[in-house]
Parts: C-alpha cells; sequence; structure tokens
C-alpha cells in the first residue's frame, strides 16, 4: 500500500507538469501574444529526488532528458488521466476535422484519443520543423526506449508511417509504475514459457561435489557479473550474460538446480516450453522464441530450456531450402542467445546432442551423473516424510548398493511406496512396495527389473 501511494503522490505531481506543457504549447501556436512562458521547455518537470516511488527511481535511473521525460508521461496518460489529451480531440473551424498537427490515433472518428510520435512532436516542437526532425531519433533502435522496451510505436499495419503510430509504454513499466511491481506475463502462444518454482532448497538435493561446484560458478557470475561488466569496464570485451549446458541422464536434479539457482539468488525461472516455440512454418519458431527473449531482456531472468537437443541440436547437411532454413534457425538462436543479457540454462541428457556452435558459447558445461551409492543412501533417507514409518523390511543401504537409480526415479518410487502406505490405512511403508516401485521405474525406462 505503501508503494501505491509513493507512486500516484509522484504521477500527481508528473501529470500536473504535463498539463501544464500541454496548456504551453496550445497557447504557444494559437495564441502566442499571450503571457505566459516563452517556451515548454521552461516549464521544469517537478523534483523527485526525495520521492520512494518506482517511477522517480526510473527517471534518476536513466537520467531522462525533458523531451524524453515527456514521451514517458505521454504514454501513461491514456492509463491514469486521458481525460488531459482532450484539448486534442478540439476540431478545426475550418475544415470541420480534427486538428492534424496534433497526431494522435483513433479508431473511430470520436473515439479515444491516443498519442502518436507526432503527438510528441507538436508538444516539443509545435511547428518547429528542425525540433521535430530531432523528435524522431527517439525511437531509433539504438535509443534507451527500443534498446530497454521502454516505449515503442506500435505499428498497427506495415504501411503506418512510424510516427504516425500509437505510442505504448512496456506493460512490465505501466505496472511497476502504478502498482508497484511487474506484471507476470501469461504463459500461452504470446509468451510460450511458464515460472517454474521449488518448495525444496540446497540440502535437498544431492549432487557430486564437482557438479555443486561449477554450478557455484553461476552464482558468482549473478553476485559479480555486473561489477565486472560496469566498474571494471569488461562490457565492451565480454558477451552479455551467462549460457550454461546442464546434461546429464534424467532425473539427475538438473530442472531442480535449476530453480536452486533462481530462488538462492532472487530470479524468477521461466521454463520454455518447446512445445509452443517449434513451428513447421518457416519463420515461426524465430518470431515465438523472439517474444520469450524479448519479454525476458533486461528482467534479471533466468531462461531454462529442457530437452534442448530439440532446438539446440546438430545442424543437418543443406540438401534442400528446408535444410537451409533449418541452420537458418540456429543462426538465430546463437545471435539471441550471445546478445541476452540474463542467464540462460540449457538442459539435454548427452551433450553431444547440442550442436558445437552452441556448445563453443557457453560459460560453463556441467555433468550431471547418475548417484553414486552412497549418494543414493542420502536420497533414500532423506525423501521420506517425517511422518513415515519403515517397515522392518525395508533395507534402504541394500536398495542403494543394488538398485542404480536416479534421483527423480528414487523419489517416484518413495512417492508410490507412501500412498500405497496411506491407502493401506497409513501402516508401515513395505519393502515390496518400494521394489514395486522400482520395478515400476524400471519398465518407463523400458529396463528390465
Amino acid at each position: 500500500m505503501h508503494m501505491l501511494l509513493e507512486n500516484a503522490a509522484a504521477l500527481e505531481r508528473e501529470l500536473a507538469w504535463f498539463a501544464a506543457v500541454v496548456s504551453a504549447r496550445l497557447r504557444l501556436y494559437f495564441s502566442p501574444a499571450e503571457p505566459g512562458p516563452a517556451s515548454v521547455l521552461d516549464l521544469v518537470p517537478p523534483d523527485l529526488s526525495e520521492s520512494a516511488s518506482e517511477y522517480a527511481r526510473f527517471v534518476q535511473h536513466y537520467e531522462l532528458s525533458f523531451a524524453e521525460r515527456l514521451a514517458v508521461v505521454l504514454c501513461l496518460v491514456p492509463h491514469v488521466r486521458p481525460q488531459l489529451l482532450d484539448p486534442f480531440l478540439a476540431r478545426n473551424t475550418i475544415t470541420d476535422r480534427r486538428c492534424s498537427e496534433f497526431g494522435g490515433f483513433t479508431e473511430r472518428g470520436d473515439g479515444e484519443f491516443l498519442p502518436t510520435g507526432e503527438t510528441l512532436a507538436f508538444l516539443l516542437a509545435g511547428s518547429d520543423l528542425a525540433l521535430r526532425f530531432q523528435v524522431q531519433l527517439l525511437f531509433e533502435p539504438r535509443h534507451i526506449f527500443a534498446k530497454h522496451r521502454i516505449l515503442k510505436p506500435m505499428q498497427p499495419a506495415s504501411e503506418v508511417p512510424l510516427m504516425k503510430a500509437p505510442l505504448a509504454l512496456s506493460e512490465d513499466l505501466l505496472s511497476l509504475f502504478t502498482i508497484g511491481k511487474e506484471r507476470r506475463p501469461h504463459f500461452g502462444s504470446n509468451f510460450p514459457a511458464l515460472q517454474i518454482e521449488t518448495g525444496l532448497s540446497w540440502d535437498d538435493i544431492v549432487l557430486p561435489a564437482n557438479t555443486r561446484k561449477q554450478v557455484e560458478e553461476i552464482r558468482t557470475w549473478i553476485d559479480h557479473g555486473p561489477t565486472l561488466m560496469n566498474e571494471w569496464g569488461m562490457a565492451a570485451k565480454l558477451r552479455p550474460g551467462y549460457r550454461a549446458l546442464f546434461y546429464g541422464p534424467p532425473g539427475t536434479g538438473k530442472t531442480m538446480t535449476a530453480c536452486l539457482v533462481g530462488k538462492s539468488t532472487g530470479r524468477d525461472v521461466y521454463k520454455v516450453d518447446l512445445s509452443l516455440v517449434m513451428s513447421k512454418y518457416i519463420g515461426e519458431t524465430e518470431k515465438n522464441l523472439a517474444r520469450v527473449f524479448d519479454h525476458a531482456e533486461h528482467k534479471s531472468w533466468i531462461l531454462f530450456f529442457d530437452e534442448a537437443d530439440a532446438l539446440f541440436g546438430k545442424r543437418s547437411e543443406t540438401r534442400d531450402a528446408h535444410d537451409r532454413y533449418a541452420n537458418q534457425e540456429v543462426a538465430f538462436l546463437l545471435q539471441r542467445i550471445e546478445s541476452f543479457d540474463g542467464i540462460v540454462i540449457l538442459a539435454s541428457n548427452l551433450r553431444d546432442n547440442i550442436d558445437d556452435a552452441f556448445a563453443r558459447r557457453f560459460e560453463s558445461v556441467i555433468y550431471f551423473p547418475m548417484p553414486r551409492a552412497e549418494e543414493r543412501l542420502r536420497l533414500w533417507r532423506q525423501g521420506f516424510s517425517a511422518k513415515a514409518q519403515l517397515d522392518r523390511s525395508v533395507d534402504l543401504d541394500a536398495l542403494s548398493r543394488e538398485r542404480p537409480l536416479s534421483g527423480g526415479a528414487i523419489m517416484n518410487v518413495i512417492r508410490f511406496a507412501s500412498l500405497q502406505a496411506l491407502k493401506g490405512g497409513a501402516r508401515a511403508i513395505t519393502g515390496e512396495d518400494l521394489q514395486l516401485g522400482i520395478q515400476r521405474e524400471l519398465a518407463k525406462e523400458g529396463k528390465a527389473s
């Protein structure tokens, strides 16, 4: 609630400034002889240095210029106080139509006024052509608005000129400036990645010492990467972000480790659903993947690709147009992964299944082996509920020595045997139920018991 009040207070001041700019521009344009500021640039934006609002933090972080700040507020107005744009709905008494110099976009003649680049140009420059041209530079690809996905012209059709397209603020920033937190994207075709979490801790996962040590390198990057890139000036020499390959048999803890890296560093982990990403139609796979990377840019997220062979596997020989395009997809993936500033973790059963072009770009290649007997014993001992009782027939030491199961398989067996005990009236878990559970797991893998 406190952040809501802080945001509202900061935006009230910003909206009052915006209203003053609109009033000054209309006076200067239509009645320049009337008293008032000689330029809209004389209307200094409010000082928000004492504000704890998310909006104030954003303005201070980017050190926005007058024009940039006005652009952000202009994009906010339709969502928080649309009536401030009503003056732009005024009609030209000569032509009996809206004043074209105001720019703006409406779906219907009397519909809501949506500001465009031309609206911003009018507010900042009036009819000064040179200044209006300068406004266009705010929408260049290298400007922070585009690079950091802050705002952009939403061109409804390719034939609509850039400056005539409605301006749209990032949904994440709109949510941050109002309710004080970023809105989580909804899983679906427009965002084919699902946030994954775990209630477990590092004590609950059993990994070899060398594997655990290599995983720590990812946490080291998260903790110290920004210092290395910015304070040590290595951003020009090193790729942004961090890429890791987890490989090893199923059930050896790859997904759980990714979740724990996120949990222990305060980062969201999104598992990319390859069934929604991959498409048989030319160009669609890249578009689907671009949506994920575009959403994740500058978010400090961890993107997790399970069974990544399907998307990042070895390229085929070029025999036809389809093969050529498949290889173009790999080139696109390489470019996006190399430029992504977050963490990307690919998981595969076999390291050799991943295309060498990707493998060379990993900062870490981490093997998750099948657990050894002593590690399996730890998994058995810590896997059961504290309320569970084990029958005298249960010999966990023997199971650990004789049954080379993965951690995931062991937990599946524990789940099965525990449910059998509850079904029988919460009787003790028997060795017979555990053996039956093991047979079920081996059958899944096509192995004889």
